[in-house]
């Protein structure tokens, strides 16, 4: 099997794997906040595990700079976990995840807005053409805005999660010479003592059962499935990697259709090709050629320094 081949069925993996993420927070039953607090921590015990048997935290390449902005992404990441699964609760698991997806458009607004990047006439028109098809996926209409509602409500919620999402990716890429696993360890460790005035232990007295599921939101899709995504992303193209991504939205309309009967309907369907589209366009505009540099084993770590938040749009 080539590295290329290796790496695409490894992020394909990951991200069918974080389409299932929606059925595992709603059939633990436990709030938002608890459900992120169990995820951060089951998931800080299986990638602390992992960096510690691969021994990187040795030469861990932190510097007090690079700490720090992985200590900021954490907090946006870690909140946009939240927001994300409270969104599940008002709206649906479909829904969600597709407005969810508007990610890389927020990357591109911030970026020109908070740090001058260059926003072309064609990147604007196609984030145009994705917000059109948000309108159509939401599926919110002028009653809902007079009613007010959770619906509405979950939509918000989305939205702000594909904002916080944007942000710590913006952090995050500014992080050079550090391991991808580490910057997530980081991340998770960082949403234990921030959510824990929020999480509510006494309502997790007779989960029972259904700690199976945070367990598995740990071990699963924080653990098994980072270590799947950082792995492909040294060996595949970004073209590969935009791609694959939307294997995550629909394995999470597959299931959430499967388990739950929910489904988006007809005009909502018409919104999603549009934001898949202008999704593709955007993140592989393309860029100034530059030389490659040479692949050596001196430059591992830094190529394997891809952002915590990448790409592919995880959950």
């Amino acid at each position: 099997m080539t590295p290329e081949l290796k790496g695409t069925a490894q992020l394909t993996t990951a991200m069918m794997l974080s389409g299932t993420l929606g059925v595992f927070v709603v059939e633990s039953g436990a709030s938002p906040f608890n459900v992120v607090f169990f995820r951060v921590l089951f998931g800080a015990l299986a990638l602390g595990g992992y960096v510690t048997a691969r021994g990187w935290l040795r030469d861990h390449g932190f510097t007090r700079r690079t700490l720090s902005l992985a200590v900021l992404g954490g907090v946006f990441i870690v909140f946009n976990w939240v927001l994300l699964f409270s969104s599940y609760e008002n709206t649906s698991i479909s829904v969600a995840t597709v407005v969810y997806h508007t990610q890389p458009f927020y990357v591109v607004l911030l970026g020109a807005l908070l740090f001058r990047e260059r926003l072309t006439a064609a990147k604007a028109g196609w984030i145009a053409v994705a917000f059109a098809g948000l309108i159509l996926v939401s599926g919110v209409t002028p009653a809902d805005f007079g009613r007010g509602g959770s619906y509405l409500l979950g939509i918000g919620q989305a939205l702000l999660a594909a904002l916080f999402y944007g942000l710590s990716t913006l952090v995050t890429k500014r992080i050079t010479g550090v391991r991808p696993h580490l910057i997530a360890l980081v991340q998770v460790l960082v949403g234990i003592p921030l959510l824990l005035p929020f999480a509510d232990f006494g309502a997790m007295s007779g989960t029972g059962w259904d700690w199976g599921w945070l367990v598995g939101l740990g071990l699963i899709h924080t653990g098994v499935m980072y270590v799947l995504m950082y792995a492909a992303y040294a060996e595949l193209p970004t073209s590969k990697i935009a791609v694959l991504a939307f294997v995550y939205p629909a394995v999470a309309m597959l299931m959430d259709w499967l388990v739950y009967g929910h489904h988006i309907g007809l005009v909502q369907a018409l919104g999603v090709p549009l934001i898949v589209t202008a999704s593709l366009r955007v993140t592989l505009a393309r860029r100034p050629a530059a030389a490659p540099a040479p692949r050596t084993a001196a430059h591992a770590p830094e190529a394997a320094s891809r952002p915590a938040t990448p790409a592919a749009c995880e959950a």
